[in-house]
This record gives C-alpha cells, sequence and structure tokens, in this order.
C-alpha cells in the first residue's frame, strides 16, 4: 500500500509543476530613466515566457519588443484597443506593441503590461507573443489586447524592451522575466 501512497505523490507533484512561473529576471528603472530593458542569457528550459511590467514613459507613445537583437523586418501584429470613446483596431509589421502611461498623465500613474511569449525555445516554428496592456489616461482609460509574431525560428535568447519612438522608459518602470514550465 505504501508504494501506491508515494506513486500518487510523485505524480501529483509532477502536475502541480506543470504551468509553474519561475522567476528569472526583474529590472527597476532608476532616477535616470532609460531606453532600453534587456533580459539576456535566458535560459532554455522553460516553455513559455511571462514579462510583467508597469512603465511609464517620456511621452505618450508605445513600448516596443526585439528578440535576440533582431532589428529587421521579420516582425508583425494586430491589435484592438480602445479608450472609453474610440475603439480601435489595425495591424503592421514592425515590432511587437505593448502600452504605457505618459508624461501628460498623473506622476503616479503607469501602464499595465502582461507578455506572453510562446514556445520560445522551439526551432521549428515561428514565435507568437500575445500583450495585455492598459493604463489610466488622465481620467478615461486606455487598453490594448495585441497579438503578433516574430517570422524567425531561432530561440529566443534575449529580450529588449524599448520605447518605440526613442524616448525613455522613466523611473520605478519595473518589468519582471518568469518562465513557464511545461509538460
Amino acid at each position: 500500500m505504501p508504494i501506491i501512497g508515494i506513486q500518487a505523490s510523485a505524480n501529483q507533484q509532477a502536475r502541480s509543476d506543470t504551468g509553474a512561473m519561475v522567476p528569472l529576471g526583474l529590472v527597476q528603472v532608476g532616477s535616470a530613466g532609460t531606453a532600453t530593458i534587456t533580459f539576456s542569457s535566458i535560459p532554455s528550459t522553460y516553455k513559455h515566457l511571462q514579462i510583467r511590467g508597469i512603465a511609464r514613459t517620456a511621452t505618450n507613445v508605445s513600448l516596443g519588443l526585439r528578440f535576440n537583437s533582431d532589428t529587421g523586418a521579420n516582425y508583425s501584429r494586430h491589435f484592438i484597443n480602445g479608450n472609453g470613446t474610440a475603439p480601435g483596431a489595425g495591424g503592421n509589421a514592425d515590432y511587437a506593441f505593448s502600452w504605457a502611461g505618459s508624461a501628460a498623465q498623473n506622476a503616479l500613474t503607469y501602464g499595465a503590461n502582461i507578455i506572453d511569449i510562446l514556445d520560445y525555445t522551439n526551432t521549428n516554428k515561428y514565435k507568437t507573443v500575445k500583450v495585455i496592456s492598459g493604463g489610466d489616461n488622465n481620467g478615461s482609460g486606455y487598453m490594448q489586447i495585441m497579438s503578433g509574431n516574430w517570422r524567425n525560428t531561432n530561440a529566443v535568447t534575449s529580450i529588449d524592451i524599448f520605447q518605440a519612438e526613442g524616448n525613455t522608459i522613466t523611473e520605478y518602470s519595473s518589468f519582471a522575466l518568469y518562465g513557464i514550465k511545461g509538460s
């Protein structure tokens, strides 16, 4: 009887680890701000990656993602967004976007972002990105749901988060990278 109990316990432990999120890195922006946040030397031992962040930029503009320092034209995205009065949708071929708060907002307001990078080590397919983001826009909200891809089969080993129009990501912005275990 004890052998069955031990086996059942081991099986339960294996199941509970599937989907677990493991912290891999945290970046908090200092008083000088920064143009780019980089997560490098990403281990290849997880199924997916997730970035959770709060961000504020010097102007009301977007953040971009870049994988493995690739600045080529192999990114595309589709999005739905809204600000409480004017919904929008679109798509284009550029880097994958999320949204951040702006300097025009209250100084304590930051955009929130959850970014999923699926199957980041699979060398048989392009990498898919999903983003849910939003924030307060000085009394009116803003949200965006985006999906995109990096048309490259290389494993993702580094991720740059940058202010898409060349401005600064401001002090107290913070991004955490997690590895998500798979079966």
